[in-house]
């Protein structure tokens, strides 16, 4: 058997009247026998085991479940280990029962090439009522009024008293007010934003408005101007408000805000956003000349 060089190639049939020796052979799985291609066959060897590779499974008429008969053992004693261990007659009319159309008068039976689901009402329907005015869909739920937390609120408590009962609420719905209430927090603080917005532009005028009116008194002592956006000190009314309109409104004048113009009196350098009221000064303080 084999050639010189290979001396364990090939392998002789096992059938008495063939004994053909095959490099190639074929060994059985059940009986573990080696086989040439004419007898690998469970039939063309008489394999006497050849019933343990049998799957056999026989439908119980009480659960409609399967039950897989062992090949070595009585089918009377496999049968009745599965009455007393695993059949359920409950379970017999879930596994017969074919899922229908909801429609009414709608007979058509529901499978897995003619079942739509409805994005509104999530149930199944067949392809002929698949839209919703052919099934009276009745839409998506609508989200409650008031508070967005409050529904949330509610649900909590009775769940927290009625610890037995499945809980009614389904994820979308807590999606919806979780949604529901993120848009009403950033409408609240978008509403806020424009408040302080307000309120700053607001300040902003009045210290650029009180900028020309600093104390007079405070520059004949040889006190410093002090600007009101960033606490810089200056000697004169003048410096500060060049200052201002240089640094502070350099991106050019704001919404709602009207650029100013001070003039400051040659003497005191106090500073006056009227002429005429300059004017006035000059001649009431300072003997009514206005020339250095």
């Amino acid at each position: 058997m084999g050639t010189p060089e290979f001396p364990d190639l090939g392998r002789h049939c096992y059938v008495a009247d063939c004994q053909q020796i095959d490099f190639l052979p074929f060994t059985c799985d059940s009986c573990h026998q080696v086989f040439c291609l004419e007898h690998r066959s469970y039939i063309k060897h008489n394999c006497p085991k050849a019933d343990r590779q049998n799957v056999t499974v026989v439908i119980c008429p009480l659960c409609a479940k399967g039950v897989h008969l062992i090949p070595d053992e009585d089918a009377n004693i496999t049968w009745e280990r599965h009455v007393n261990t695993e059949c359920d007659p409950s379970n017999y009319e879930k596994a017969t029962k074919k899922k229908k159309c909801p429609v009414h008068g709608c007979k058509e039976i529901l499978t897995f090439s003619n079942t739509i689901k409805c994005r509104d009402c999530m149930a199944d329907h067949c392809l002929k009522h698949r839209f919703g005015p052919d099934h009276k869909c009745p839409g998506p739920k609508k989200p409650t009024a008031g508070f967005p937390f409050s529904g949330l609120l509610s649900r909590s408590r009775k769940e927290v008293s009625k610890p037995n009962h499945a809980p009614a609420a389904s994820s979308s719905k807590w999606s919806n007010s979780f949604l529901t209430a993120a848009s009403s927090f950033r409408a609240s603080a978008e509403a806020s934003v424009a408040k302080l917005s307000s309120e700053l532009s607001q300040k902003w005028q009045i210290a650029k408005d009180g900028a020309g009116q600093s104390s007079s008194s405070g520059s004949r002592n040889g006190q410093l101007e002090e600007c009101p956006q960033c606490g810089a000190k200056f000697s004169s009314v003048t410096t500060l408000v060049d200052h201002v309109e240089k640094v502070h409104e350099k991106g050019g004048n704001r919404a709602g805000v009207k650029k100013a113009t001070i003039d400051a009196c040659p003497k005191c350098s106090k500073g006056f956003r009227d002429p005429v009221a300059l004017v006035e000064h000059v001649e009431r303080d300072h003997g009514g000349t206005s020339r250095t």
